[in-house]
């Protein structure tokens, strides 16, 4: 039996124990990379419905949810941009063993419609700002900077660069007209009708690969368990899927 079958009939296994119970219940708490704010909102959704088990959600840059949790924020489970803080987490006995939920790619976006774009767009520089997620907090940031490095024009146009504390900020800044172009995820335009982008080649930054984990607060929480079995199921991995990450 494949991992994906075992986890969706664990899930159909638990959902009738777990539904019964969930009526009134605490808010399972989670804590959200930002780039995965569309996904999850379709994810919630549908597993408060199956459920009953209501959810409260913070959408957030990795690092900086990262350090809320190691100041004790209250969130019960993480679901992070990168596989680094959920495993220190893990490592410093904060959080459960961690498994990676989705696998993003980066994308050149700009809002409007217009010429095509490429690396040729950053080489050739025939613009005044680029949007960009914070490197030191946000691993799609430091994806961004990854690419600019490896075409050679990472100092060429750093006096250019808008930096957003999280994707979504860097997202808003090209939708708002503030920065003609950005450094987004996937994600974030792949069902939108919204502009063009260039879907960056992976050779050119690291793999995205993010982990979630159940965390100390929330251990012992049926509910954190039985979220993150439902983000292992088919119908979850076909949504996240559905959003431009790989889940394999």
């Amino acid at each position: 039996m494949t991992s994906a079958k075992r986890f969706s009939w664990i899930w159909v296994f638990a959902i009738g124990l777990f539904s019964a119970a969930g009526a009134g219940a605490e808010p399972l708490r989670i804590a959200v990379a930002a780039n995965f704010t569309a996904a999850m909102q379709v994810l919630g959704e549908r597993f408060e419905q199956l459920s009953g088990q209501p959810l409260s959600v913070s959408y957030g840059s990795t690092g900086k949810l990262y350090a809320q949790i190691l100041q004790g924020a209250p969130f019960d489970v993480f679901l992070a941009a990168d596989q680094q803080r959920p495993r220190l987490l893990y490592q410093r006995g904060l959080a459960g063993q961690p498994f990676t939920y989705a696998t993003g790619r980066l994308v050149l976006w700009s809002a409007k419609r217009g010429e095509a774009l490429g690396a040729q767009t950053l080489k050739v520089g025939g613009f005044h700002k680029l949007a960009v997620a914070n490197p030191k907090t946000a691993p799609y940031g430091a994806a961004a900077l990854s690419v600019m490095r490896a075409l050679g024009v990472a100092e060429r146009l750093r006096r250019r660069l808008v930096t957003g504390e999280s994707i979504a900020q860097a997202y808003q800044f090209v939708a708002s007209g503030n920065a003609e172009l950005g450094f987004v995820a996937l994600a974030q335009v792949v069902l939108t009708d919204a502009g063009h982008y260039w879907l960056i080649p992976q050779d050119l930054y690291p793999p995205i690969h993010q982990d979630a984990v159940a965390l100390a607060r929330g251990g012992d929480k049926p509910a954190a368990a039985e979220f993150l079995a439902y983000l292992r199921t088919r119908a979850a991995r076909a949504v996240i899927e559905r959003y431009g990450y790989a889940t394999d």
